[in-house]
């Protein structure tokens, strides 16, 4: 992360690198479905006498409905998460008794307020986000833009804050949102600083999704951006995840230096260059992040 000094200086801006567009092939060989993954995650588990499969794929069946914009049916449910019907239905009426679910009168099923209970703990009690909301809100009043923090969490990133004076943004990028850490500003600072052999890993088992014609495809497409954020200390995303999104993102680490989550400035509708970016916004945006990190205990 930079230093103070050079918060207050403009990043020096390496060489642009490969622009990230997939060729035919890379385009072929990525997976219908990037949720396809939930299934192959518990499958992965199988020989585990510890790991209750019927918890798991309910869980998963949680997940697959509070990524959609709609309703769906148990053969959607299914096909979304790669749980047999069967197993889907078992889960969602479980789901439904419990009070997280429900079903409309054509049988399409949809969560029910319950599942709040579950990011409402989490977000009241994480010392991240409780003392990024505040720098946020200073950061997009002055800005005028929307800005964001996420963390990483898995293969991908999670939001946790947003400020409170954000433009209506896509609910892509909404609090709790989960998005692929390949194709994201945010995703691409924390993967930039993960130590070599957890960097190795991630890229061996990430199974890449062209969500644009400028997604990441590869590991040899991925690889440069993350090199390009380590010397220039930001990342920036022009349509990787959705067409006429930019966004600029810069890491937060604790007083033990370690890197926790990144900041991010959103312009939806809207396609700004890379250096553009770096000059209106590099300078706040890496003094919000000092500010946060100067609050984190390691």
């Amino acid at each position: 992360m930079p230093s103070s000094s050079d918060a207050d200086h403009p990043p020096r801006i390496p060489p642009s690198a490969p622009s990230p567009q997939p060729t035919a092939s890379q385009a072929v060989s990525a997976p219908a479905d990037p949720d396809a993954t939930l299934a192959d995650t518990i499958a992965r588990h199988a020989d585990d006498p510890d790991f209750v499969t019927a918890l798991a794929r309910g869980l998963a069946v949680l997940l697959a409905l509070s990524d959609k914009k709609r309703r769906m049916s148990i053969a959607q449910v299914s096909h979304l998460t790669g749980i047999p019907r069967a197993a889907a239905r078992r889960s969602l009426h479980t789901l439904g008794k419990l009070g997280f679910v429900a079903a409309d009168e054509a049988r399409r099923f949809y969560l029910r307020p319950r599942v709040l209970s579950f990011s409402h703990g989490y977000l009241s009690a994480s010392p991240l986000a409780v003392l990024a909301q505040p720098v946020l809100d200073r950061l997009g009043e002055a800005l005028h833009e929307a800005c964001s923090l996420a963390t990483l969490d898995g293969d991908e990133i999670v939001y946790l804050a947003r400020s409170a004076s954000s433009r209506i943004m896509s609910p892509n990028l909404n609090v709790g949102r989960r998005l692929p850490a390949y194709c994201t500003s945010v995703g691409h600072v924390l993967l930039a600083h993960l130590p070599p052999d957890e960097l190795n890993s991630y890229l061996a088992r990430v199974r890449f999704h062209p969500y644009t014609e400028y997604t990441p495809t590869s590991a040899d497409v991925l690889l440069p951006l993350l090199a390009a954020v380590r010397e220039s200390g930001f990342a920036f995303a022009s349509q990787l995840m959705e067409p006429r999104l930019c966004t600029l993102a810069v890491p937060v680490h604790d007083a033990g230096g370690n890197y926790v989550a990144g900041i991010n400035v959103i312009l939806q509708g809207r396609l700004v260059s890379r250096a553009d970016m770096a000059e209106r916004f590099y300078q706040p945006v890496a003094r919000a992040a000092m500010e946060l990190g100067s609050l984190l205990l390691p």
